[in-house]
């Protein structure tokens, strides 16, 4: 099952294959610490000889969401069973599940999170009139952006030149059929990716073959990775910038071909508005199969 896939009306949320709100036995009352700005580790350290502080770094923590006013609603006798299900799902684990919240119209946000508390009173006749009210559930986001659904994807060749006008195909000007057609225009190995979010977010970076040392450079910063390596027809080189893993078709880690010239994959991220790329490989490196695919989900804190 796809993040979000049932999600389909505001006020649902879904856990995993949980989903609590609107047409479910499962409504709550409040949500806090999504919309919150998460909690921030501070490099600003106080000036030894003026007043005052040099900034530093501001580093978010991670995020902890809250739904509070947890009600379960079944048959009477059936509530138990319910809350089985409810416990089942949101189990203790060590693996971060999708969490996806859609408040109103807007389009939903996801985050990745682990449920680290439920709770769910009992009291006396609740199960049997078919009501458990004041439960709660805490989540915890390890990463605290949120994100949106829908992956993006971008992809270029490298740069080839425009084919331009065959000028041996007629006997002369005067001969020639207007419009002139002077061929498909050549690829520039330029990308542009749009984070429409508030917050930089980390994208997925595959370069396939048959390709010598290639790189991807921000246009906009200078900020350049580069591999050198030589990719065959059917490689695929993926570099992850949020684990910053660059691996050889899936299994072979390939960390150590990155050049002098590179910065941290982990710094290689996409800030929020418009980021032009630049997709280039050794001099003379020209095949057109050579390509190189970004992709990401919009960023929001």
């Amino acid at each position: 099952m796809a993040a979000g896939d049932m999600v389909t009306a505001p006020g649902h949320v879904q856990f995993g294959e949980l989903l609590l709100g609107p047409g479910t036995p499962y409504r709550w009352q409040s949500l806090t610490g999504w919309e919150d700005s998460p909690g921030l580790d501070s490099g600003t350290v106080p000036r030894a000889d003026a007043h005052g502080a040099i900034p530093g770094r501001l580093l978010a923590q991670p995020r902890t969401i809250t739904v509070d006013g947890l009600v379960v609603r079944a048959d009477p006798g059936a509530v138990g069973t319910v809350v089985r299900h409810l416990a089942a799902a949101t189990a203790l684990g060590d693996v971060e599940r999708p969490l996806v919240v859609r408040l109103d119209d807007s389009p939903p946000l996801l985050s990745w999170a682990r449920c680290i508390r439920r709770a769910i009173p009992v009291a006396k006749g609740g199960y049997t009139i078919g009501v458990v009210v004041g439960g709660a559930l805490q989540f915890e986001a390890s990463d605290p952006r949120r994100y949106a659904l829908v992956e993006q994807r971008v992809e270029a060749r490298l740069p080839m030149p425009e084919p331009g006008l065959d000028w041996h195909l007629a006997p002369g000007p005067e001969h020639l059929d207007w419009p002139l057609v002077f061929g498909a225009p050549g690829s520039t190995g330029a990308l542009s990716a749009v984070n429409d979010g508030d917050a930089p977010t980390h994208p997925t970076i595959v370069f396939r073959g048959p390709v010598a040392r290639p790189s991807l450079t921000n246009v906009n910063t200078g900020d350049r990775i580069e591999y050198d390596l030589a990719l065959a027809a059917d490689d695929e080189l993926l570099v992850d910038t949020a684990a910053g893993t660059v691996t050889l078709n899936g299994t072979a880690s390939r960390l150590y071909t990155v050049t002098a010239r590179s910065v941290p994959e982990a710094t290689f991220t996409l800030p929020p508005g418009t980021t032009t790329y630049a997709f280039r490989a050794a001099p003379g490196a020209t095949d057109p199969r050579a390509a190189c695919s970004v992709r990401w989900r919009s960023a929001y804190w």
